[in-house]
């Protein structure tokens, strides 16, 4: 890789990252609304469901932007957003306005799982910890 595409893929993995961390603390800071919200939309076990969400979007979300065994964090964060986009993003069960917002958040989803998959793929690039680890192996 060169230079340009390092960086790029560094920017890349801090952009995934940042929304995993975000959503991850204010899990933790709001779990009491968020296990509510979760029993609404009839997600199983709620409460352990949540607290595992918090868990997977802050440990992935540092392994991503850490560039720590990335492709498994990456691969981890896809199949967890396969869930989460089907309880929480069915436009297909609303009408009216909200439709139109679980809609943009269902393909927001899609399109963030598309960028977890070509990082599966691609890797960390060369400013990871993935890539330290390599060149002492």
């Amino acid at each position: 890789m060169n230079s340009t595409n390092d960086i790029t893929t560094l920017a890349g993995r801090i952009l995934i990252s940042v929304m995993f961390l975000i959503s991850g603390f204010f899990k933790v800071g709001g779990y009491a609304q968020i296990v509510a919200y979760a029993a609404a939309v009839h997600l199983p076990a709620p409460n352990v469901a949540i607290a595992l969400a918090a868990a997977v979007e802050l440990g992935c979300g540092l392994a991503i932007l850490t560039g720590f065994r990335t492709r498994f964090a990456a691969w981890l964060l896809f199949l967890y957003l396969l869930p989460v986009t089907y309880f929480f993003h069915n436009f297909w069960a609303v009408q009216g306005q909200e439709q139109q917002v679980q809609m943009i958040n269902f393909l927001k989803n899609a399109a963030i799982m598309g960028g977890l998959l070509v990082l599966s793929v691609s890797g960390a690039g060369a400013y990871s910890v993935d890539a330290k680890l390599a060149k002492k192996g």
